[in-house]
C-alpha cells in the first residue's frame, strides 16, 4: 500500500511536463495531465504543454502558411503537380486558413454553409476522394461534411509541407519509422546529427519559449508512441546544448514497452533519466536525488548513464502509488481552446478518435484479464490490475468538468470491467451527472442486456473491444476467453442500447491458416450486416518479446530467428510462420473493411477483395444470425443478483378490480395493469429501489409470493415483467 512519502523539506523546483509532436489534434494526451495532478497532493509545481498542438497552430496560421509557401517555393519546379497546385492557389489559402482552423476549433460554426457550398476552400489532391464519401453525408450532417473537407483541405497543405520541407511531418505523428523496430540507435542519431529542418526549427522555437517562460529545473517528456520519440530526442538535444542545467526524463508507453534492456549510452546524450512503467513514484524519487535527498540507489524503474555505461535501478522497496491515490488529472496549462475536431473518415464511431474534446482518465490500472497469449501480460502496466472506486472515479470525473468545462470523456482502460462499469453508472445516475463516455472492453459476458442498459443511461456512447482473429479456434488458442456466439450476444447488447462499437482486428496469428484468414472475414462481414459492429482495423500480428507468444514461439509453432536483440529498442520480433504468408491478405482485408464500414460491399463474393485466389469460405453464411436468435437465460434465475430502478416512478390508477401503473418514459407510456395484490407489490418494490436500493431478488420473491399468493416464477415469464424491465427495472451482479 502506497503512503505519501515525506516531501515536505523538497525545494520544490518547478517541472516542465511535455509531449513532443505528435499524437491527437483533437484532445490532449493525458500522461501529462496525470502526473500533474499526482505532483499537486505533494505541492510540487509543474507546469506542461503540449508542443504537438502548438506547433500545428503556428504552421497552419497566415503567417506559419506564408513562410511554408515561401520556402516551399524556393525548389518548386522539383516538386509534384500536386504540390505546384498547391502554391498555385497560394492566395486562396492565405484567405482561408485562419477561417479553417477556427472552425476546426468550433468557433465559427457559420462558416460551414460556405464550405459545404464548395466555392471557399481551395481544393487539390485530397479532394479526389470526395466521390467515394459523399454516400455518408446523408447521415452525417452538414458540420461533419464541412468538417470532413476542412480536413481534407489541412491534408493538402500537410502534403506539400511533408514533400517540400519535412519528409517526416504527419498530423498524429513525427518520424516515426525511425523508432518502429528500432533495434539500433544508428539511425535515430544520424538523423539528430543532421540539421533541424522546418518543422524541427519551429518545434525548438515553442520549446525555448515554455524553457524562457517557466525557467524548469527539470523537463519530462511523455512518449505513448514511436512518432513521438524523435521530437523528443530533438527537444532533449537542444536542452543539452543550450540549457545543460535542466535535467531531462523521459517516460511513457514507448519506453515501456521498447526500451527495457536499453543499454546504448548514447541515448543520454539527449536525456538524463529514462523510466519505466508508471511514472509517479520514479519522476518523485528523480526529483529527490536532484534535490540531494537520496542517491541514485534508491531510484525507481529508471536508467540512467553513470560512467559511460547505462544503470538501471529497480528499487522495490520503494512502493507504487494505488490507482485511488494517484490524484486527479490536473489539466491546466493546456491550450483546451486550441485543439481541432477533425473528421478522416466519415464512419460515425471511427471517427471519435480525431473529433470531439474528450477528456481523459483511466479508471483502472491494467487489465483484469491479462491473459491474452498476444499481450504483454508480464509487464506491470498490464498484469497489475488495480482498481478505484466508483465514488473516487466519479469525484475525479466532477473536479475534471469543472476544470475544462467538457462533459465528454474516453476512459482509457486496457479494458473496463463489466462490474465496474456498471457501478461507475450506478454512481453517475445517483449523482444525476449528465456526460457521454466510451472506452475499451472485452466482449464478455458480463455486458448483460441490464449492465448495457445501465451504461447507456449514464451516458456511454460507444466501446472498444479486441474480436481479433474471428475465429472460434484461435480465440481458445489467444485465450481471450470469449466466443463468437458470445461475441455476438454482447454486441447485441450494447447496440440494442445505442452504443457504437469498434472492433480491434488481428491477422496472421500463429497457426492461422489461409482459409481461417478468409472465413475470419466472413464473420466480420456478418457483423456488420447485422449492425453488430460500426467500425474496426486490421492490424498483422506481430510478436513482443514480453508476451507468451514470444516466450514460448515452438508451443505456437513458429519460429524466431536469433540475432535480434539490440542496444537500443527490444520489443518487436521478427518470426518465421510455417503456415502461410499472412501479409499478401492485408490489402483485400483492409478494402473490405472500408466497404463494410461505409455500409457497402456486404453482397460482394469474398474473392472480389483479393488480387490472388483464396478459398471459399466455410463459415455458414447465417452464423451471427442464428447466434443472435439462441434464447438467454431468464433473469428471473439469478437469484443472487441486485436490483435497481433507473425509470420515473410510475402513477398507480384503479378501474374496477383491476390496478395499471403508468411508466411515464420518453417516448412513450408503459402500463402494467394485473391483480391488486400483484400491482401493489410491484409498486412497493419500486418505491424500494427508486433511490438505488440494493435488494435481493429472492427476497423480493418471497414478499411477492407472500403478498400475493402468485409464484413468482409465473409472474417472471409475463409480459408485464419484461414491461417492468423496460421502464427502468435492472438486474445485476
Amino acid at each position: 500500500m502506497y503512503k505519501h512519502q515525506n516531501t515536505a523539506n523538497l525545494k520544490k523546483e518547478k517541472l516542465l511536463l511535455i509531449t513532443p509532436p505528435l499524437t491527437q489534434l483533437n484532445t490532449p494526451y493525458p500522461a501529462t495531465a496525470y502526473l500533474k495532478g499526482f505532483l499537486n497532493l505533494h505541492n510540487i509545481p509543474a507546469v506542461q504543454a503540449d508542443l504537438g498542438i502548438e506547433l500545428v497552430n503556428r504552421l497552419f496560421s497566415k503567417k506559419g502558411l506564408e513562410n511554408i509557401f515561401e520556402e516551399a517555393s524556393k525548389n518548386a519546379a522539383k516538386l509534384s503537380g500536386n504540390s505546384q497546385r498547391i502554391l498555385s492557389l497560394k492566395n486562396e489559402y492565405l484567405q482561408t486558413i485562419e477561417n479553417v482552423v477556427l472552425f476546426l476549433q468550433s468557433k465559427n460554426e457559420s462558416l460551414l454553409h460556405r464550405i459545404c457550398a464548395r466555392n471557399f476552400l481551395p481544393e487539390a489532391g485530397r479532394f479526389k476522394q470526395v466521390d467515394d464519401e459523399e454516400i455518408a453525408f446523408g447521415s452525417m450532417g452538414i458540420r461533419d461534411k464541412a468538417r470532413y473537407f476542412c480536413t481534407l483541405y489541412i491534408e493538402d497543405i500537410g502534403d506539400l509541407i511533408r514533400e517540400a520541407l519535412s519528409p517526416d511531418f504527419e498530423f498524429t505523428r513525427y518520424a516515426e519509422h525511425l523508432a518502429m523496430a528500432a533495434r539500433s540507435f544508428d539511425d535515430l542519431e544520424i538523423r539528430l546529427k543532421t540539421k533541424p529542418d522546418y518543422v524541427d526549427k519551429i518545434m525548438l522555437e515553442l520549446l525555448n519559449a515554455k524553457i524562457k517562460a517557466v525557467k524548469p529545473k527539470i523537463i519530462g517528456f511523455s512518449i505513448p508512441f514511436p512518432g513521438n520519440l524523435f521530437g523528443a530526442l530533438r527537444c532533449g538535444q537542444f536542452i543539452k546544448k543550450h540549457h545543460p542545467e535542466i535535467k531531462i526524463v523521459f517516460g511513457g508507453g514507448y519506453p515501456t514497452t521498447e526500451l527495457r534492456e536499453l543499454s546504448d549510452p548514447r541515448v543520454f546524450d539527449y536525456t538524463d533519466f529514462i523510466v519505466l512503467d508508471d511514472g509517479e513514484i520514479p519522476l518523485l524519487q528523480i526529483i529527490k536525488l536532484i534535490d540531494k535527498q537520496i542517491g541514485y540507489n534508491e531510484l525507481k524503474r529508471t536508467f540512467y548513464r553513470d560512467k559511460g555505461s547505462v544503470q538501471f535501478v529497480n528499487n522495490l522497496f520503494v512502493k507504487d502509488v494505488t490507482h485511488k491515490d494517484s490524484g486527479t488529472p490536473d489539466y491546466s496549462d493546456l491550450p483546451l481552446n486550441k485543439y481541432w475536431s477533425v473528421i478522416e473518415l466519415t464512419n460515425p464511431m471511427h471517427r471519435l478518435w480525431t473529433d470531439g474534446r474528450w477528456n481523459k482518465l483511466t479508471l483502472a490500472h491494467g487489465c483484469y484479464w491479462h491473459r491474452c497469449t498476444f499481450c504483454d501480460t508480464s509487464l506491470s502496466y498490464v498484469g497489475n490490475f488495480d482498481a478505484a472506486g466508483a465514488k473516487t472515479l466519479v469525484d475525479k470525473i466532477e473536479a475534471i468538468m469543472v476544470q475544462t468545462g467538457e462533459k465528454s470523456f474516453h476512459f482509457t482502460d486496457e479494458a473496463a470491467p463489466p462490474n465496474l462499469l456498471a457501478e461507475l453508472s450506478l454512481e453517475i445516475l445517483r449523482r444525476g451527472i449528465n456526460i457521454s463516455w466510451w472506452t475499451n472492453i472485452r466482449f464478455e459476458a458480463g455486458f448483460t442486456e441490464d449492465v448495457t442498459r445501465l451504461m447507456a443511461a449514464s451516458g456511454c456512447i460507444a466501446v472498444a473491444g479486441g474480436l481479433e482473429v474471428a475465429s472460434d479456434r484461435l480465440l481458445k488458442l489467444i485465450n481471450k476467453g470469449v466466443s463468437l456466439k458470445q461475441v455476438s450476444k454482447t454486441t447485441l447488447n450494447l447496440v440494442n442500447q445505442g452504443i457504437m462499437i469498434h472492433a480491434y482486428l488481428m491477422y496472421g496469428f500463429p497457426t492461422q491458416t489461409g482459409q481461417e484468414t478468409v472465413d475470419s472475414l466472413e464473420v466480420v462481414r456478418q457483423l456488420f450486416y447485422n449492425g453488430l459492429v460500426q467500425s474496426a482495423y486490421w492490424h498483422l500480428f506481430t510478436v513482443t518479446v514480453h508476451s507468451p507468444v514470444g516466450k514460448n514461439p515452438a508451443k505456437f509453432k513458429i519460429k524466431i530467428p536469433k540475432g535480434q536483440h539490440g542496444t537500443f529498442a527490444n520489443n518487436d520480433l521478427q518470426h518465421i510462420d510455417l503456415v502461410a504468408d499472412h501479409k499478401k491478405y492485408g490489402e483485400g482485408l483492409r478494402k473490405a473493411l472500408y466497404n463494410y464500414m461505409h455500409d457497402v460491399g456486404f453482397d460482394f463474393h469474398l474473392q472480389e477483395w483479393f488480387h490472388f485466389t483464396v478459398p471459399e469460405t466455410t463459415v455458414d453464411e447465417s452464423l451471427i444470425e442464428n447466434y443472435l436468435n439462441l434464447p438467454d437465460k431468464p433473469d428471473f434465475e439469478r437469484l443472487n443478483y441486485r436490483m435497481f430502478f433507473i425509470g420515473n416512478m410510475p402513477a398507480l390508477t384503479k378501474h374496477k378490480r383491476k390496478v395499471q401503473l403508468n411508466f411515464p418514459a420518453k417516448h412513450s407510456l408503459i402500463k402494467i395493469k394485473d391483480e391488486i395484490p400483484v400491482i401493489e407489490a410491484v409498486y412497493e418494490l419500486i418505491k424500494s429501489l427508486k433511490n438505488f436500493n440494493s435488494i435481493k431478488l429472492i427476497d423480493f420473491s418471497k414478499e411477492f409470493e407472500k403478498n400475493t399468493g402468485y409464484p413468482f416464477m409465473l409472474f417472471a415469464q409475463t409480459g408485464n415483467w419484461f414491461k417492468l424491465k423496460e421502464a427502468g427495472l435492472i438486474i445485476i451482479k
